[in-house]
């Protein structure tokens, strides 16, 4: 498994995870408005992995399942960040075009997430964010605001190099001593 050092004392090695990117937003896939919550996301996996792909699209479900198709399939993306669509708005349809893809869900993150969010807003459990495994790869939904996927990226971060070990066949199941 590969590793990066963080350069802390001490401290283990992170295993260095491919991390795509993928952001559904109308306005940012055409230029109008500043993709701030991707740049988030990087800040965030910095010490995690490598962002070896990343893309904005507009808010279309067949476009954002051909993309994940093709960042879990061909880009061999460890794990699948996804920020915007996960609201109440018509165009809001990241999660179904996460459903058209993933063989498996991972309802305990979105659970997570919401739960973290719950403690600092009560619109927290309006995200219909969901999180799946296709292949050995994991997409996560994110929220669109830079704001939320801080919240919602710190409440998972810690626990998903185990998870990611375990589903590239690299780490024990969890439970085993």
């Amino acid at each position: 498994m590969l590793v990066k050092d963080t350069g802390i004392a001490n401290e283990a090695p992170v295993p260095a995870f491919r991390i795509a990117i993928l952001t559904a937003s109308d306005k940012g896939s055409r230029g109008e408005r500043e993709d701030k919550s991707a740049a988030v996301i990087r800040e965030m996996v910095a010490g995690f992995g490598e962002v070896v792909a990343y893309e904005v699209v507009p808010d279309e479900r067949r476009l954002l399942a051909a993309k994940l198709r093709e960042f879990c399939d061909v880009v061999g993306a460890d794990l699948v960040l996804t920020t915007g669509g996960t609201g109440f708005s018509p165009r809001d349809v990241t999660p179904e075009a996460t459903r058209d893809v993933i063989e498996k869900e991972v309802p305990g993150l979105p659970e997570a997430m919401r739960s973290a969010s719950l403690k600092l807003t009560s619109q927290a459990m309006l995200s219909r964010a969901i999180a799946g495994i296709r292949g050995k790869t994991l997409i996560v939904n994110l929220p669109g605001s830079p704001k939320g996927v801080r919240e919602n990226l710190a409440a998972i971060l810690p626990a998903l190099p185990h998870g990611l070990a375990i589903l590239k066949g690299e780490a024990g199941e969890c439970g085993q001593a």
